[in-house]
């Protein structure tokens, strides 16, 4: 019961997934995929997003783009919160600047 009560509430992200035509190119990003993730956190929406889009069964039919990889850009739109934008790297997700997407 008290599990219950303490358990913090889901929340749901709007994702967008940027991604270069080929693979390791630092310019020309273009959007190709924006869903509704939920979860409790950003880390938690990073991963869940990592996990959706790099398994062959979990990725929506509506998905233009290729498996997730190292220089991938997400931008986690939380409304009034801000937008956040996060690029794979080799040791995770780490947060960068708007201006490199343009």
């Amino acid at each position: 019961m008290i599990k219950m009560l303490t358990k913090k509430t889901s929340i749901l992200y709007d994702v967008t997934i940027f991604q270069t035509p080929k693979y390791r190119e630092h310019r020309g990003y273009k959007e190709v995929h924006r869903t509704i993730i939920t979860a409790n956190c950003r880390k938690q929406c990073l991963d869940e997003a990592f996990s959706r889009f790099n398994v062959t069964d979990r990725i929506p039919n509506n998905y233009k783009g290729r498996f997730m990889a190292t220089g991938d850009i997400i931008l986690i739109d939380e409304g009034r919160s801000g937008q956040f934008y996060y690029q794979l790297k080799p040791g995770g997700w780490v947060p960068v600047n708007r201006i490199n997407i343009r």
